[in-house]
């Protein structure tokens, strides 16, 4: 189970990234190892009892902890400015475990209007069907987010940077509307990376991370995370909303998770939901998303600069309508990137309304080289997709409009090739 070791907060994140959570093993390897197993043996038949009562703590299963997935969650939660983390088989997961380890059926969250097509349906659809109840809130106007609050939310979810309409959200806003009701915000930070964002600071509960996607950075695994607060416990001990975390779990021998002197937010999602329900994360993918996190810091920087050089090009350009890319002066989001990310980098995503019918807009997207068409983000290699026949396919044609999801829409995700390259790349495309 992974908590953060204060002393070395002092370090710097690229720092933390490469050496936090792993102390060479009797082998002295400089990789972390793959703990390629699925079950661990007790010394004695005291210790096995005591690790399942949660008097030791300790390796049982690895459907619950690996070693491996163990350094993964602590250079997480040190990156975070978090207190516990705990890594999933996909983003997905993480969001459907961070929900459900609040809400149950007649309950509702609230859900910011622009967000990933993948989460709105998980949000929308799927969980209605567990009997939890999504509600929309402009994540522009936050004028009417209190008045959706009752008794029955669970949870407030918005991404810090959304995708793929490059919106930012205003954090300390949105988490002050949360503190007064006493609500759990919950907020993605896949696209901004901790390197960029750090939404703890600006009074975030629980943040998710889809790892597939800038974390690893090479486009060739699946995971997912999810990290809590320091102090947490201190919201949800004898909150009403959360009764379940205050009152005997009757699956655990009468467990009171707020009776336990660990982070109880991600502690319940581990023993109750990753127990049941089991998407979890392997320790191969786990030891492939370390990989890719060592070079988060350098590539994040890259994938920003090249996504500013191209948002310009495009913003000059005869053919495209519109760009949106917060690090734009001219971009609606430019202040709040300022205030929120780390030199007003904006990550690598840039989205563009195309002067043309969806017909010739996806001529666009076809007749790119060095972009290649795929739904994934935050790859090294550049993307190219049309997000109203892909990622948001699932939402009807008022949805799309309503979110901003044009059909003349393109979206990229910006690699850290050379500029010079993307550029005639895109400039011979919007030219045919």
């Amino acid at each position: 189970m992974s908590t953060n070791q204060s002393s070395n907060k002092k370090l710097g994140k690229q720092t933390n990234a490469i050496h936090f959570g792993y102390d060479k093993d009797s082998q002295q390897t400089m990789s972390v190892p793959i703990y390629q197993t699925t079950a661990y043996a007790f010394d004695s038949s005291l210790q096995a009892s005591n690790r399942f009562s949660l008097q030791e703590l300790g390796n049982i299963y690895s459907r619950l902890t690996n070693p491996t997935c163990d350094v993964l969650e602590k250079r997480l939660s040190v990156l975070e400015g978090g207190a516990a983390s705990i890594v999933t088989a996909s983003g997905s997961a993480a969001l459907f475990y961070a929900i459900t380890n609040l809400a149950g059926s007649g309950d509702n969250v609230l859900v910011a209007n622009k967000i990933y097509g993948g989460s709105t349906t998980l949000l929308f659809h799927t969980l209605k069907r567990f009997g939890i109840k999504a509600i929309e809130f402009d994540i522009d106007d936050l004028s009417t987010l209190e008045s959706k609050i009752d008794s029955k939310t669970k949870a407030i979810f918005f991404e810090t940077l959304s995708n793929p309409q490059i919106a930012v959200a205003d954090i300390e806003a949105l988490t002050s509307i949360a503190k007064k009701h006493k609500v759990i915000t919950i907020a993605d930070n896949t696209v901004a990376t901790p390197i960029l964002c750090n939404p703890f600071k600006h009074g975030v509960d629980v943040i998710t991370h889809s790892l597939s996607k800038y974390i690893s950075g090479q486009g060739s695994v699946l995971a997912g995370a999810v990290i809590e607060r320091e102090g947490l416990n201190e919201l949800i001990k004898d909150n009403p909303r959360y009764a379940h975390f205050n009152e005997p779990d009757s699956s655990y021998h009468g467990l009171v998770y707020t009776s336990v002197p660990l982070p109880n937010y991600t502690l319940r999602i581990r023993i109750a939901l990753l127990r049941d329900i089991g998407a979890t994360l392997s320790a191969f993918n786990a030891w492939l998303v370390i990989q890719g996190l060592e070079t988060l810091a350098l590539r994040i920087k890259k994938h920003s600069k090249n996504a500013l050089k191209i948002a310009k090009f495009l913003a000059s350009h005869p053919k495209v309508e519109s760009v949106s890319y917060p690090a734009l002066e001219s971009d609606r989001y430019h202040a709040l990137a300022k205030k929120y990310f780390y030199k007003s980098y904006s990550s690598g995503l840039v989205s563009f309304v195309y002067k043309g019918s969806e017909e010739e807009t996806r001529k666009v997207v076809d007749s790119t080289s060095i972009f290649s068409i795929v739904v994934n983000i935050g790859d090294t290699k550049s993307l190219i997709v049309h997000p109203a026949s892909t990622t948001h396919s699932q939402l009807s044609e008022s949805e799309l409009k309503e979110v901003g999801i044009l059909p003349n829409l393109i979206r990229l995700s910006i690699g850290i090739e050379d500029f010079k390259d993307l550029k005639e790349d895109l400039e011979e495309a919007l030219g045919k």
